[in-house]
């Protein structure tokens, strides 16, 4: 395989170098900001930069404002990557392989770092089912606890209970979760997800497992738990309004996020 060098002239090189210098000279003037992962890395492959656990990120500037309102990212639906491509300091990372939660919880800790940890939200007050303006602490939220062991290409193990197949799964990153295909969504999840079947990797073998013996209820069986078990985000919190009342609130992951 050649390097990427060897595709490029010198020119495009000596911008490369300019640009990596910048970026590097760019990310030294602020203090990094070590985040751990809801996954703590076991999703990932031991060649992944995310396999520590740890990210380093630093604050948002006016500059990284300018993201968040431009347009082109905007109606690409870019918009967050390019501010986590911004903002980790981390060498290496490639934001394609984040997996849900991790890609939020960074998302979260960018807000926090950013705008502080007050978020605006409406409550329905349950005693007289009229909106309530209130404050919600993101710095509450806290991770699931994620304690499942993977192998060395990050897939996790589930044994089907009607037959004892021995399936390999990957949890799915949030770039590949936007290309489940929603006419298909079940067969095409697991179609994603199953790594091997039995010890076979074999794509063929794994979609015609999926057609002809994987049945409807251990269908439903292994995308629950496929699901459940990601590492995540625990939403469930308080908010407070401006008397001082709490009341439950379930945060709720929108664009809105960085406006307010």
């Amino acid at each position: 395989m050649s390097k990427v060098t060897d595709r490029l002239d010198n020119k495009q090189i000596v911008e490369l170098a300019k640009k990596q210098y910048e970026q590097e000279k760019q990310n030294s003037k602020f203090p990094a900001n070590i985040i751990t992962l809801p996954s703590h890395g076991k999703v990932y492959e031991e060649t992944s930069a995310l396999k520590s656990g740890k990210i380093e990120m630093r604050h948002m500037t006016a500059y990284d404002e300018d993201i968040l309102s431009n347009s082109s990212y905007i109606s690409e639906g870019v918009i967050f990557d390019k501010l986590l491509e911004a903002l980790i300091v981390t060498p290496g990372v490639d934001i394609s392989e984040l997996v849900i939660g991790d890609k939020e919880w960074l998302l979260i800790s960018a807000r926090i770092l950013g705008y502080g940890n007050e978020y605006p939200v409406s409550i329905i007050d349950s005693k007289t089912d009229k909106p309530v303006s209130a404050i919600l602490d993101l710095s509450k939220l806290k991770s699931r606890e994620f304690d499942k062991a993977a192998d060395n290409d990050g897939c996790f193990e589930y044994i089907v209970p009607s037959n004892n197949d021995v399936i390999k799964f990957k949890y799915l990153s949030a770039a590949d979760a936007n290309k489940v295909e929603d006419e298909s969504i079940n067969s095409t999840f697991l179609k994603m997800s199953i790594h091997a079947i039995n010890g076979d990797t074999d794509v063929n073998t794994i979609e015609e497992y999926l057609k002809y013996e994987l049945r409807a209820i251990d269908s439903r069986k292994l995308r629950k738990y496929i699901v459940e078990s990601a590492p995540g985000i625990n939403y469930e919190t308080n908010a407070v309004d401006d008397k001082g009342a709490t009341y439950p609130a379930m945060f709720q992951f929108k664009l809105d996020l960085f406006w307010f």
